[in-house]
């Protein structure tokens, strides 16, 4: 067998989706932790979102014979899973191979936490993942939002943009996560 083949034959992959709104007014709320979180896994890679495919914008990098896919839905935060579910089948990956960054307001907020499966909670975006895929069981990271001080419906909340005495909490909470998943991609070779 030529060692191309040998190569190719033993590359895995990881499919890594920040979820988020693809409009810039949408930049700087809650709703775009993961697509911030995954802006900063992207340069930890040393990689910038170039294509456009899946109803994403696409980022690609390998590390050590492991490809690993970048991605930011286009699809707007409810509809995530049909860019998610759209990824799984271009790549021939499974749930297994995939890894979600999102906000969540079910976390006290600046919190990252790490797990390999769970339900959708609140999240209207997990819930579209989780249905198109028709599994809860995947990795995902959390950067908690949750303010106690705020008592404003949930919608107009997420959608709302970070207090500027707040940014830096947020930016160092989607780089803790960003560097969570780098070093658990990297222990798993």
């Amino acid at each position: 067998m030529p060692q191309s083949a040998v190569a190719f034959k033993n590359i895995t992959m990881k499919i890594i989706v920040g979820l988020g709104n693809p409009e810039e007014k949408y930049l700087k709320t809650f709703h775009n932790m993961g697509y911030i979180a995954v802006g900063d896994v992207a340069a930890k890679f040393d990689t910038k979102f170039k294509k456009k495919q899946c109803e994403s914008f696409i980022a690609e990098a390998n590390l050590n014979g492991e490809k690993i896919i970048l991605a930011r839905p286009l699809t707007y935060m409810n509809n995530s899973g049909r860019a998610v579910k759209q990824l799984l089948a271009k790549y021939k990956a499974t749930a297994q191979d995939l890894i979600v960054l999102y906000d969540d307001y079910d976390i006290p907020k600046g919190s990252v936490r790490i797990r390999p499966s769970g339900s959708a909670g609140t999240h209207n975006g997990m819930r579209s993942v989780i249905a198109e895929i028709g599994t809860a069981a995947f990795t995902r990271i959390r950067i908690g939002i949750r303010d106690n001080e705020v008592n404003i419906p949930i919608i107009n909340y997420v959608l709302s943009e970070v207090k500027k005495d707040d940014y830096e909490l947020f930016i160092s909470a989607c780089q803790r996560a960003a560097d969570g998943l780098s070093l658990s991609v990297k222990a798993k070779r």
